[in-house]
């Protein structure tokens, strides 16, 4: 039989990829990237770093949930015996193999753009690493290193100029993955109302967060508000729906729109430092996402 390409692919978790890319766009509109009044030297015309931070996120995040799997082979032959690797269609060794190549080449595209980029890829790779192999197994450290890792991916693309912006934004990420992160405990039992509510009040905080930043420095007026709403509206109603009927199904729908609006929060983030075109252009990338999420699966 030949090769199979399709289940190393699944486990790359294709739809969750976009808002990897999201977040490195985001980043780039806070470092200024898409502002006429970039101090720092300007990728105009150039657009050789901004694709290598892509590339480089897309696949440290890809490497990421491959390993994740990887690590969880022995509870998922248990609770998903469904998926590639306790189906056997992904054996344990590629899965590790597959996993660390694709955090080693994520490094290398990073410290192609500059050396402060590998750096942050390097810990972003490391903290990978940690949440898979450890804290995810903690109720409290496994959310944090989650966010955390979506912070550095902020940061990832913040460092586009070798300088880093804004930095205080990355606590968005934090706040926010945290919570999705602590919602996603209760997928497979149900039962994690107490979850729910501790990330409904987060999600609140993020909101804040991001209104409290933009009086803060704001060049591009108050049509971020748009996206903010828009944001909202996605994670609270099915977070909300979660809540009053506490299924894994339900569950699982909530921790789905919170990973998938991601990409609204990344071009609420952008539009009060860019163009409100990189804004559009970023929750464009939400279709694309949900289209992927109709053909693979998201957690």
């Amino acid at each position: 039989m030949g090769f199979n390409p399709l289940p190393y692919l699944r486990l790359c978790r294709p739809a969750n990829l976009p808002t990897a890319a999201a977040d490195i766009i985001a980043g780039i509109a806070l470092a200024g990237g898409f502002s006429s009044s970039v101090s720092y030297q300007p990728f105009f015309g150039d657009y050789t770093s901004p694709t290598l931070l892509v590339i480089a996120s897309i696949l440290l995040y890809a490497g990421g949930v491959v390993l994740n799997d990887a690590f969880d082979y022995e509870l998922d032959t248990i609770e998903r015996p469904e998926r590639p690797i306790p189906s056997g269609a992904v054996p344990i060794r590629h899965a590790f193999l597959f996993g660390f190549t694709l955090l080693g080449l994520g490094v290398l595209m990073a410290f192609k753009v500059n050396l402060h980029s590998g750096l942050v890829a390097s810990l972003l790779a490391m903290a990978i690493v940690l949440y898979d192999a450890i804290s995810k197994k903690h109720a409290f450290f496994g959310p944090l290193n989650m966010g955390v890792c979506r912070s550095l991916n902020l940061l990832l693309g913040i460092s586009v100029f070798g300088v880093f912006n804004h930095w205080y934004y990355m606590i968005i990420p934090l706040i926010f993955i945290g919570a999705v992160t602590s919602v996603s405990r209760g997928e497979v039992h149900g039962s994690n109302k107490r979850n729910i509510l501790i990330a409904g009040f987060l999600y609140l905080i993020v909101i804040f967060c991001v209104i409290y930043f933009n009086q803060i420095e704001n060049r591009m007026g108050n049509y971020y508000l748009l996206f903010l709403l828009l944001f909202a509206i996605m994670v609270f109603t099915p977070l909300i729906r979660a809540y009053r009927t506490n299924t894994p199904d339900n569950i699982k729908k909530a921790v789905i729109a919170g990973v998938l609006s991601l990409v609204v929060l990344d071009a609420a983030i952008a539009a009060g430092h860019a163009y409100w075109l990189i804004a559009i252009l970023l929750v464009l990338l939400l279709p694309l996402s949900i289209f992927l999420s109709k053909l693979f699966s998201v957690t």
